[in-house]
């Protein structure tokens, strides 16, 4: 599951464990506000989170539904304070860092990574959560580094922005060598978005407006993701088999997409999903209020007058994470399972 966001932190220390839930679980036999039945099976439930917050988040949940991780802010007398929020289950532990940092990725060990800013500069710095412990990961010399995804083996995968002036360039960090990074042999000008478990690779390349989607074999092959009468593609998140994007298309405009890449196929999804943050190794896709299956999607429970909601990453097992936002006002992490 993979998303990005920018920021970094130097370090942090863990600050305890909270299990109190201030949410209960809402039945999907709800109707949403459009008037459309949302899922019969699906529930939302509130996860735990530190009670003198005022806003937390869900941002990204691993393979197997059990480790989650998100942000949160803690008013403080002068500043706000960050908060990066690591669940287990139902059990959360709060690190306390000094600028705005966004998990975007977990793998089934529960090592998550994020991207924060260098405090004394505001470049983009990555950093890895582990084993109880927050590291920066190592960069190239770069007007900013973001990472976008992680697989199981413990691969990364990113970019790193004007190491040419006005381009981009795809990163790995490798398992393999620990400590390391190096720059991806991909297409010029590349944003990596995804990584496989088995070392595929998906991202986006070329310059603004005209982008190309595009897929890394293990052996190094890249080829393209497009569609037929499709113009500039953009690809956002990868799992197994699945990759999920955007085509526009040069006679109807833009379109979602769901390709197949071992053989390059694709599915047209429902228009009415406003943007697409995740796909599962199963293609089950979530944006916005909405899961999808095929080529058509349903509304998720939770949302209604004055209550907003968002689904941010899906896991193999189906549990999806996210926020629910009252009045605009009152940003809760929530999860939900049998969607």
């Amino acid at each position: 599951m993979n998303r990005s966001t920018r920021r970094r932190m130097l370090g942090a220390t863990a600050t305890g464990l909270l299990a109190a839930s201030l949410g209960v679980a809402v039945s999907g036999t709800a109707t949403a506000a459009s008037g459309r039945p949302v899922l019969n099976t699906c529930t939302i439930s509130t996860l735990p989170y530190p009670t003198d917050t005022y806003r937390a988040d869900a941002n990204a949940v691993d393979p197997t539904g059990r480790y989650v991780a998100g942000t949160a802010l803690r008013r403080g007398e002068i500043d706000n304070q960050y908060l990066l929020l690591f669940w287990d289950g139902q059990q959360v532990t709060e690190v306390e860092v000094p600028v705005m940092t966004t998990p975007v990725d977990i793998n089934s060990d529960g090592v998550v990574i994020g991207n924060g800013s260098a405090p004394d500069t505001g470049i983009g710095q990555p950093w890895i959560y582990r084993g109880g412990k927050l590291e920066q990961l190592p960069v190239v010399p770069s007007t900013g580094i973001f990472v976008s995804a992680i697989n199981d083996a413990g691969d990364i995968v990113g970019y790193g922005s004007d190491i040419v002036a006005g381009e981009y360039v795809g990163l790995r960090w490798p398992a393999a060598r620990p400590g390391t990074v190096e720059v991806l042999d991909a297409p010029a000008n590349a944003q990596p978005s995804g990584i496989t478990d088995n070392g595929t690779i998906v991202g986006s390349a070329g310059p603004f407006g005209e982008w190309n989607g595009w897929v890394r074999r293990p052996n190094g092959r890249i080829d393209a993701l497009t569609i037929p009468g499709g113009g500039s593609t953009t690809v956002t998140a990868v799992a197994g088999r699945w990759a999920i994007g955007m085509a526009w298309r040069e006679d109807t405009g833009s379109t979602r997409v769901r390709w197949n890449i071992r053989d390059g196929s694709y599915t047209l999804l429902d228009p009415q999903i406003p943007a697409l943050t995740d796909v599962n190794a199963k293609g089950v896709v979530v944006g916005d209020d909405r899961v999808a299956r095929g080529n058509t999607s349903r509304v998720l429970p939770g949302g209604g007058t004055g209550v907003s909601i968002g689904a941010r990453s899906i896991s193999d097992t189906g549990v999806i994470v996210g926020f629910r936002n009252e009045q605009a006002t009152r940003l809760t992490p929530v999860r939900w399972t049998g969607c």
